[in-house]
Order: structure tokens, then sequence, then C-alpha cells
């Protein structure tokens, strides 16, 4: 009985989402800050990195993996997507039962807005602890209602550019209210180290195909180079030039495989100087040279 009800909760946003599903994927909708999710097949263990966002699931299941800690969110789940991580994820799908999904981005902006609002004080647990990067929670009836009221008006452009920026922000508002709500305002808890290191991630997603130092980026962070080492590895399980070696290949695999790109020009555009650089990087990664990449892709 309890299968059964569960199925039937999520009827409603399964078919939204198909409904706003033109591929499979991570297809836009008409507005930026929102994307749905669909695939119809398994897909194996492999590098990704999203940006901040809620991943809400209506069917099908992943498994993320980062550093020591697996994650495991499927239907009538959603994932915080806190920070800009690299993970592995593994995706359970079949044609017969697809995988499907929303992403919301998360706005620092709007999250501290919304803290404003609800005049909620400094935590002083969310300053002193550093939480988890990635977390998941049960999608209870608030939080369905509010994901299937933004889904409806994107299927109307003039809804979605009148009435999906409120929806948007009513999806945040009921996460603040849910039982995750610590990450996210450690997100805007300005004298927290999580929300600097926010901060920092940010500038290096912005400015990732440019020559970048540690010491630039514990200064825009207000920390010790010491400190910021620390937290920034306490909060990606990376040092800051390996998240940043990470993230190139990472945007470089998108660029090969989305765009089309060739190696040489993948890794100019995301920073190297060296193409067999590049490459001897890029197959310590992937377990395949970029080369093999697009041979792979085409096949």
């Amino acid at each position: 009985m309890q299968i059964t009800q569960h199925v039937d909760a999520n009827a409603s946003l399964c078919a939204l989402i198909k409904s706003l599903a033109s591929r499979p994927g991570f297809v836009p909708t008409h507005l930026p800050q929102v994307e749905v999710l669909t695939w119809d097949h398994y897909v194996a263990s492999s590098p990704q990195i999203y940006e901040p966002s809620l991943m809400i699931l209506a069917q099908g299941s992943k498994l993320a993996r980062l550093g020591p800690r697996t994650l495991e969110y499927g239907a009538g789940h959603y994932l915080v997507q806190a920070l800009s991580v690299p993970f592995m994820c593994e995706t359970f799908a079949t044609a017969a039962a697809p995988l499907l999904g929303v992403a919301v981005a998360i706005d620092r902006g709007v999250l501290g807005e919304l803290v404003k609002e609800m005049n909620l004080p400094p935590d002083p647990a969310v300053q002193a602890q550093t939480p988890q990067s990635m977390t998941s929670a049960a999608l209870d009836a608030a939080m369905r209602e509010s994901v299937e009221r933004l889904l409806r008006c994107l299927r109307d452009p003039l809804d979605a550019r009148v009435l999906g920026p409120a929806r948007v922000r009513e999806v945040l508002y009921t996460a603040l209210r849910g039982p995750q709500a610590g990450v996210l305002r450690a997100l805007v808890e300005q004298q927290g180290h999580f929300a600097r290191i926010a901060a920092a991630l940010a500038h290096l997603r912005q400015h990732y195909t440019e020559p970048l130092a540690v010491d630039d980026l514990a200064s825009r962070a207000n920390m010790s180079v010491s400190t910021f080492h620390e937290h920034f590895k306490r909060c990606t399980d990376l040092a800051p030039m390996q998240y940043l070696k990470r993230l190139r290949l990472l945007k470089a695999q998108q660029m090969l495989i989305g765009e089309g790109l060739g190696v040489a020009q993948a890794a100019h555009r995301v920073g190297y100087q060296s193409t067999s650089q590049f490459s001897r990087e890029y197959k310590r990664a992937f377990a395949r040279s970029p080369g093999e990449e697009l041979s792979y892709q085409s096949a």
C-alpha cells in the first residue's frame, strides 16, 4: 500500500516533467534557473559537477559518491547540492521507468533575502560547523506542491516570465523550512566558513580559465592561506588547485562531447597552455584520452 501511495503522489510531478522534456538529459525551460531531467537507461558511475541546486527526483534514482561518502537519492527525494563539488554519479533508469527530475538553481542572493524576511537570527551552530555540501531529504507534500506549481507555470512562456521567479522563490522558501535548512542557511551566514568557501567556489567557476593562486582565493574569502586550505578541503574533499584542475577537465569533457570541439580547442578554452599536458591529465581523470572520448561519442 505504501508503494502505491508513493507512486500516486509522484504521478502528477512525473506527468509535468514529461510535458517539458523534449529530449533525454538536462533540458532547459523558459526559466534559466530551472531544468528538467530525463534519462531512459542506466549510466555507469562517472565524474560530474553540478551548479548549486535542488535536484528533485520523481522517478528513478541516483547514487552519488563524494570522497568517502555515498549518497543514494531516488523517487520522492531531493538532493541539496549546496556547493559546486565534483563527485561520481551513477544513474538508475530504464526505458519503461525513466529517471524524471527537476533541477532548481540555488541563488544565494534570493536565499539571503528569504532568511532576512523570515526573520531568522544567525545560527551559532551553522557558523561553527561545516555542513555537508551534498545532502538529501524526503519530498514532503509542501515541497512536491511547490515544485508542481513551478512546473505548471513553465508550460506557458508568459506565465514563466511573470510568475516563474516567484515560483522559484517559493521552492527555495519551502526548502528553507525543510529538514536540510541548515546547509542552505550556511550559504548565507556571512560570518561562517561555509559561506566564504561558497563565494570562493563561485569565483573559481567564473574564472576557471584564468591563472589563479591560492593566496588570492584565500584573500577573497578573508582567510589565511592555511585556514582557507583547511576549510576548502573539508567542504570539497579536494585541495584548491586539485579542484581547479578537476573543474577544467570536466568543463573540457562537456565541450568535447556537447560542442564537438577538437582536443586542442578544448584544452585552450579551459585554460591549458599545453595540449599534451591536458591530454595526460584528461586520461588520468577519465581513463581515456580526449581523442578516445571523441571516438567513443561518435561510435
